[in-house]
């Protein structure tokens, strides 16, 4: 769940055409992102696992979501660490997460275009 004040501390600065955008481009990445990470765990290709996490925790992280932020950072380390033991079960948990952070940017978008 998004935490509203962070988010809206995080871009007090920005015009609203700008959040869009950012919202715009998380959506359109976000199958590949997810593709991409199911298919270096299936691989068991740390290296890109770990470039994946990395890379999708500091997106979710301009959204102020701590749940899914602390998925996708528990996925990195375990990727870093090479830890296979309950990688299954935590990217469900990021991909659910994930799932809930989309459901509530396209409301965010909504109220920013209204």
């Amino acid at each position: 769940m998004i935490d509203r004040q962070k988010f809206n501390d995080n871009f007090q600065y920005f015009d609203k055409e700008i959040i869009i955008e950012i919202i715009d481009i998380f959506f359109s990445e976000y199958e590949e992102r997810y593709k991409n990470l199911q298919q270096n765990i299936q691989d068991k290709d740390f290296t890109k696992l770990k470039f994946n996490a990395h890379s999708l925790k500091g997106v979710i992280a301009n959204f102020m979501d701590p749940v899914t932020i602390e998925h996708s950072r528990k996925l990195d380390e375990m990727a870093k660490n090479m830890q296979v033991a309950g990688i299954d079960q935590l990217f469900a948990d990021l991909k659910k997460s994930s799932d809930d952070l989309m459901q509530e940017l396209g409301q965010l978008k909504k109220e920013l275009t209204s």
